[in-house]
């Protein structure tokens, strides 16, 4: 069974193949190191903190004898689930997949330190019946405080390049809520003036995932915001959601809830 949380003081362990699912949060505490990510060399030093959704994709590491770390990673879809799909959390994933470094003050180190010992104290309690919702709301506080900080760097930092607007448009258009009935590639692609392929490729490229992760990811909310309300019959959450049949729709909840839509309104109910 894959771990979904990692602590290590290890440099050359951040892109160990176990973490292929996580995202990297490393901390440069003191020295120098470097690495290639995304073809791209990165240069740390003191009060960095390095965010990377694939680290696998990191290679080339290199350290100064003294170079001192702490990273945190954790199982990249848990960290996804905790965030509304309109969070900061998309536009900041997307700037760090281009720019993975954020330069903190001594007191945003401090506070993100903090907030890796507290995740690595409590690693070990997955005994306890809330251990899932301990470690999210810990999560929680490391990704607000790294919002934060990247906020504040990307404050004067304008982005006017095609790929970087075709990205921004495609998350505006998203945050409508559009994705309840539209949920396919080419529709954005219309709207956006590009072709799928084009859309496609821009997306990858500058996030690191697909046009569908997004538009899944806006449309789960939407989904489970339907099935709470039991005044909706199955039948009509599908036809509101322009599913071309309830056998599709089923489906669509199968793979991206993990039960049936029924199956799903049942663990909603209270346990006995």
């Amino acid at each position: 069974m894959k771990s979904d949380f990692f602590y290590s003081t290890d440099f050359y362990g951040m892109n160990a193949r176990e973490l292929s699912h996580t995202c990297m949060h490393m901390l440069c505490l003191a020295g120098e190191g470097s690495f290639v990510f995304n073809e791209r060399c990165y240069h740390v030093v003191p009060n960095d903190l390095v965010v990377i959704p694939v680290p696998t994709r990191v290679k080339n590491l290199a350290a100064h004898p003294d170079l001192q770390v702490e990273w945190l990673a954790a199982d990249y879809k848990f960290l996804q689930n905790l965030l509304p799909s309109n969070n900061y959390s998309i536009g900041g994933s997307i700037a760090l997949n281009q720019d993975p470094v954020i330069r903190l003050t001594e007191e945003q180190a401090r506070h993100l330190q903090d907030d890796f010992h507290h995740l690595r104290d409590r690693m070990a309690d997955c005994q306890l019946q809330f251990y899932r919702e301990l470690m999210g709301s810990l999560c929680l506080t490391m990704m607000y405080d790294i919002f934060e900080a990247h906020a504040q760097n990307e404050a004067t930092t304008s982005h006017t390049d095609r790929t970087a607007y075709i990205v921004k448009q495609l998350m505006a258009i998203l945050s409508t809520g559009i994705s309840s009935t539209e949920r396919d590639v080419s529709y954005y692609a219309r709207r956006l003036n590009v072709s799928p392929k084009y859309l496609s490729a821009t997306i990858k490229r500058v996030t690191g995932h697909s046009v569908t992760s997004y538009i899944d990811r806006h449309t789960i909310p939407i989904l489970k915001g339907y099935l709470d309300d039991e005044r909706l019959s199955l039948t009509q959450i599908a036809e509101r959601m322009n599913f071309t049949s309830l056998s599709y729709f089923s489906r669509y909840c199968t793979k991206h809830l993990g039960l049936s839509p029924s199956d799903y309104r049942l663990s909603l109910q209270p346990r006995q």
